[in-house]
């Protein structure tokens, strides 16, 4: 059952798509979230509803148009009919213009998040220069402490050699004068020395009540980057897990394809730069390894979507066709005997565009035997796809050829009862049912 409703979602996905519903309260940030077919159901039911209301109605006029006479009753129910149709009117643009202002709202909440994350990147940066003050300050505290200390200590000094002198005062009155001002110049040092103190005190205070704030805004920032990379996380599962599980299910080694396309779009370089050695690396926070494995694998998101390109999994006609004679034996329409059919029969009218299946080159273009006019297209991990009886071939031996480029028209050529075209999928040599590939793109 579960399985069915993922099916279901995926299918109306394209035409419906998922909506979420944000709920913003002073501490936290909600949504729920409504899927394709959560929206489907729901609009089913407002149809049902409206149509039971219409039906309901109408059973009421003709109740009505029974128990009055003919005239009057007919007078009453168009009146009453009209008066319904312009209330159920009324309440279907009612609706129309709820569901328009529900989504002006939900792009309006999604500016607001767009802002608060600016402003809380904004905020980050603010705390960290914060900090960086707070660290200076608490040095230049620091050194005032040491600068008070060694006055008072110098004040001390000079106190006990105004003591030691006082038995002699007499005879050093001018000592003692150079000293009572010494003195007075120590003592205003340290009354300014005090109030510096005083003044970083209340600086430092502020700055740890501005940083205990900054790392509030912190916290908040990096609850909505957890929300933002589970958002984003989600996503790449969503990308990544149905092309993953199709390659897998034709046969296909994920990894080695992955490896070959890698190695293909591998080129790297740039102006020479200053050399830099860190001794711890910047990517150790957790939000950075989270971010690091994201951006891994979205690498990976669209190098498996390079490969597909690579593997014959699109389709080869490029208009409208129905299939005539599938994969595995079958009874040979030119003799009747039993013989294996290597490929599949899609018909249909001559000169329909056929088209590369995946990027490769062209190894084969030309006439031979049975197959009449027959293009064969080399592709990588080994595949070799074969297009039969064609009426033109616009490809030449050696050419590269990328998927959806048109290689041939669709003719009768050949062993052929018919205009239709043979498409055959070989690996490593071997005929393969390509029904597996081409479902797989679906």
């Amino acid at each position: 059952m579960k399985r069915l409703f993922v099916s279901l979602n995926r299918a109306l996905g394209n035409q419906v798509p998922e909506q979420r519903i944000y709920m913003r309260s002073d501490k936290s940030t909600r949504y729920v979230r409504l899927s394709p077919l959560a929206q489907t159901t729901i609009g089913a039911a407002i149809a049902v509803t409206v149509c039971w209301s219409v039906i309901a109605s109408s059973a009421l006029l003709i109740d009505k148009l029974t128990a009055n006479s003919e005239g009057k009753q007919s007078a009453v129910i168009q009146i009453a009919f009209q008066d319904r149709l312009e209330q159920i009117s009324g309440e279907r643009d009612q609706r129309a213009l709820e569901a328009q202002t529900a989504q002006e709202r939900f792009y309006i909440a999604l500016e607001q998040i767009s802002e608060q994350q600016s402003d809380l990147l904004e905020a980050e940066e603010e705390r960290r220069e914060l900090a960086t003050g707070i660290k200076i300050m608490q040095r230049k505290l620091q050194a005032a402490v040491k600068d008070r200390d060694i006055a008072q200590k110098k004040s001390d000094s000079l106190l006990n050699e105004l003591q030691t002198v006082s038995g002699s005062i007499d005879n050093r009155i001018g000592n003692a004068e150079d000293v009572q001002t010494t003195l007075s110049f120590v003592t205003d040092a340290l009354g300014t020395t005090s109030q510096e103190r005083d003044a970083v005190l209340m600086e430092h205070k502020a700055l740890k009540d501005r940083v205990a704030e900054m790392e509030f805004d912190s916290r908040l920032l990096q609850e909505r980057g957890d929300q933002i990379f589970a958002r984003l996380e989600e996503a790449v599962d969503v990308s990544l897990g149905p092309l993953k599980s199709n390659l897998n299910r034709s046969g296909i080694s994920v990894d080695n394809l992955i490896n070959e396309v890698s190695r293909g779009y591998s080129g790297t370089g740039g102006p020479m730069t200053p050399l830099v050695v860190s001794s711890k690396s910047i990517f150790d926070d957790q939000i950075s390894n989270r971010a690091n494995k994201l951006l891994k694998d979205l690498d990976r998101v669209n190098l498996l979507k390079l490969a597909a390109r690579k593997v014959p999994l699109g389709h080869p006609v490029a208009g409208s066709f129905r299939y005539t004679s599938g994969f595995g034996y079958r009874s040979d329409p030119k003799t009747g005997g039993r013989r294996l059919h290597k490929g599949r029969d899609m018909a249909g009218p001559r000169g329909t565009p056929i088209v590369a299946t995946a990027d490769g080159v062209v190894t084969f273009s030309g006439r031979q035997s049975g197959y009449g006019n027959l293009v064969k297209i080399r592709h990588s991990q080994g595949f070799e796809t074969f297009y039969a009886h064609l009426n033109a071939i616009r490809v030449k031996n050696g050419q590269r050829v990328s998927r959806g480029d048109r290689i041939g028209d669709m003719g009768n050529t050949g062993r052929s009862t018919g205009v239709h075209l043979h498409y055959e999928i070989r690996v490593g040599g071997q005929a393969v049912n390509p029904a597996n590939y081409m479902r797989s793109v679906n």
